[in-house]
């Protein structure tokens, strides 16, 4: 499995996100707490949004780990953004390689995955079916996580005009239904494990979904609040200063505090525009 973090917010350093607080991504590249293999050290990735500059996001990926890489330590503290996905992989379906470094980018989107789908190889051809002509070229990578994000893409793209969260949804809702049918067909009985965030630089919509309902999915929680702030490794959630605004969501809570709230089995969690946050069941 894999650890992700998503941001959105006033414009802040990256550093602050990557390695300063105490369980920092970058910690649980190399000593992951909430995870039976503490490890996910086959490559990582950030993308972020400069809006200034392009719709489109930046993306850097290494097949390094993140907590020996040089490029990243220098960047971090350089890098300012209100609207920022990271992950440290462990790798399961695809080799160690960049072209499998999440987050995957096409156009203005970026999606991040923790989780797979066992026996991945016996549903792929059937996805890879339902993708536009320009989806299936784009692909470049063999790992799951790649597939679903660009089977969703294809269906929002040829369904919704207008990108929002609640096409996004719809578009999660289709995927993850036409996934279950086919591991079914095909025979496939262990759960897939779904947590995914996807942003366009406007919002953020993140699920925590299992496809076996009797079974808990991975953890992910968000934190809110009106200013992020780490001191000596904590982070907080502070009072109001400038229109500061800031949410979270990430694999594992970066501090052992009150501000993180684990979103429920087998729900959305979407950080609108304006910063509001909704939870809403995923109805598949």
């Amino acid at each position: 499995m894999c650890r992700l973090l998503a941001y959105k917010g006033t414009p802040i350093i990256i550093n602050k996100l990557l390695f300063e607080p105490k369980n920092s991504l970058i910690n649980q590249s190399i000593n992951a707490k909430e995870l039976e293999e503490p490890l996910n050290g086959d490559g990582f990735g950030l993308g972020w949004y400069n809006p200034d500059i392009s719709e489109e996001p930046a993306t850097f990926v290494s097949l390094n780990p993140a907590w020996s890489n040089r490029n990243l330590r220098n960047l971090a503290p350089k890098i300012k953004t209100g609207c920022l996905i990271a992950h440290v992989r462990a790798a399961s379906v695809g080799e160690v390689s960049e072209a499998n470094c999440h987050p995957f980018q096409y156009q203005n989107w970026l999606m991040a995955h923790n989780g797979g789908v066992e026996n991945f190889s016996k549903v792929k051809r059937e996805l890879r079916s339902h993708l536009s002509d320009e989806l299936y070229v784009w692909i470049k990578g063999q790992t799951d996580s790649e597939h679903i994000f660009s089977f969703l893409v294809s269906y929002m793209v040829s369904k919704h005009k207008k990108a929002t969260p609640e096409t996004v949804m719809d578009g999660f809702e289709y995927t993850f239904e036409n996934l279950k049918k086919q591991m079914e067909k095909n025979g496939i009985t262990e759960p897939a494990y779904l947590n995914m965030v996807v942003s366009n630089g406007d919002f953020i919509v993140g699920t925590r979904y299992i496809t076996d309902p009797n079974i808990e999915p991975l953890t992910l929680y968000h934190s809110e609040g009106t200013r992020y702030v780490v001191e000596d490794g904590v982070t907080h959630m502070m009072a109001p200063k400038d229109n500061d605004q800031a949410v979270l969501v990430v694999s594992e809570k970066l501090t052992d505090d009150k501000y993180w709230t684990m979103i429920p089995k087998n729900h959305f969690v979407v950080v609108e525009n304006n910063y509001n946050v909704r939870i809403r069941a995923i109805t598949t």
